[in-house]
């Protein structure tokens, strides 16, 4: 074997690596990745329904309701055009509060529910995480949003 020859095997043993080791990174990342959606996109039928994503809204006044002595938690996100029930088992954050915009993360029920795993509120009253900012400001009768 010439050495031209054998270096040819050697950088196509080194690219051959390279491209095995970014398919696999891509594989793994494909599992992780959690889309985002809102009430609208939902009730359209454009969300999974098998799989988890991230659901954001505001918290519809009036719609949250406890049961007892229990951590299970349903409340009403909307983006103003659309309502979607929320289903959470758990302690929601400090700062959660009816008219607050939140993000959940979970997957849909087959009732029609979104059932999360996790509850996220904005840290004060100035800021709003910017998927639920900009899918409110979408929708016609948005309320303007500092």
């Amino acid at each position: 074997m010439t050495p031209r020859r054998k270096r040819l095997y050697v950088v196509l043993g080194i690219l051959g690596g390279v491209a095995a080791s970014v398919a696999l990174a891509v594989m793994a990342s494909r599992d992780n990745i959690m889309f985002y959606y809102d009430p609208s996109q939902i009730a359209a039928g454009k969300a999974p329904s098998d799989k988890r994503f991230r659901i954001g809204g505001m918290v519809v006044k009036g719609s949250v309701t406890r049961k007892p002595g229990d951590l299970q938690v349903r409340f009403v996100l909307t983006d103003f055009a659309h309502q979607v029930p929320v289903e959470y088992t758990g302690v929601l954050p400090d700062l959660f509060r009816e008219g607050q915009g939140i993000i959940a993360h979970g997957s849909m029920s087959p009732n029609g529910a979104f059932v999360a795993d996790e509850v996220l509120a904005k840290h004060d009253e100035k800021y709003m995480p910017p998927e639920v900012a900009a899918s409110l400001k979408k929708k016609a009768g948005a309320k303007p949003i500092s």
